[in-house]
């Protein structure tokens, strides 16, 4: 009589791990404005750190619908999944403790990567791009700089394709082998135009040739029936998708990285 067949142990994605493990809040992150929870979550012998964030916990703004935050936070997931770049840490929407919300892996920061500095004089040195000059006390003002690196150039195109209307420094995670993931995507998708980041180095700038790639990839998917729009559906409003259509292909029409409009502040506040 043979050996059975021995059944390989199924592997379980993060989003599966995220979206149907049983969570832990293990405490609460304080310095945020809306509730965050910091949580283990395990399902089938998977185990991982991750952030919670429940609808009940979100606090009213007037520019965008009421309970929404966390859908939005889904949605810049699901479209930097779209781009292929991988911005956004796995954001599932699901039950949890204390009602639905947004739970998404947690990202362990790596020390040593600068992004943002604050310099003297009035153009940055090679390899940095000026954001505009910042009040540093007792008068003075500094350049403040970010990065010339690609993958905050990658972050600037998501951010204009999401409408995002709080890139602060602090939203920037460098993580391990390289990797820069982008948090706190509650405040996008809004049908007016609301971009305020700290990400302006290439305003005006020709988008790269990657960027324009995924960027028709993204109006594929976006097209009525299109894989991306149908994923969308249930967490952003149908203005909210025609305005993120429209985003996309004028970044297209331009070929260009936008430049602040002049009719919202341009630079979240505070900065970091």
């Amino acid at each position: 009589m043979s050996a059975p067949e021995r059944i390989p142990p199924r592997s379980v994605t993060t989003t599966e791990l995220l979206a149907r493990g049983e969570l832990s809040v293990r405490g609460q992150i304080r310095e945020a404005s809306n509730a965050v929870l910091y949580c283990t979550v395990s399902y089938e012998d998977e185990e991982a750190a991750c952030v919670y964030k429940p609808v009940r916990g979100e606090r009213p703004l007037w520019d965008f619908p009421h309970g929404t935050l966390a859908q939005r936070e889904v949605a810049a997931y699901e479209v930097s999944e779209a781009t292929g770049w991988g911005l956004v840490p796995a954001t599932v929407l699901r039950d949890g403790p204390y009602g639905e919300g947004m739970c998404q892996l947690w990202i362990e920061g790596e020390a040593g990567s600068e992004l943002l500095a604050l310099v003297d004089g009035e153009e940055p040195a090679e390899g940095w791009k000026a954001i505009g000059f910042a009040e540093v006390g007792e008068g003075r003002t500094a350049l403040l700089v970010h990065a010339d690196d690609e993958r905050l150039r990658r972050l600037a195109v998501l951010d204009a394709v999401i409408n995002n209307a709080d890139r602060k420094g602090g939203h920037l995670l460098p993580a391990a082998g390289g990797r820069l993931y982008g948090i706190d995507h509650g405040v996008t998708f809004n049908a007016e135009n609301k971009l305020r980041t700290l990400l302006w180095g290439w305003a005006g700038e020709r988008l790269t040739d990657e960027a324009l790639d995924v960027l028709r990839r993204l109006r594929d998917g976006l097209a009525p029936g299109g894989e991306l729009a149908g994923r969308l559906g249930p967490l952003i409003s149908g203005p909210e998708i025609d305005a993120l259509r429209g985003r996309v292909a004028a970044l297209l029409t331009t070929g260009k990285h936008p430049e602040p409009s002049g009719d919202w502040p341009a630079i979240p506040w505070p900065p970091v």
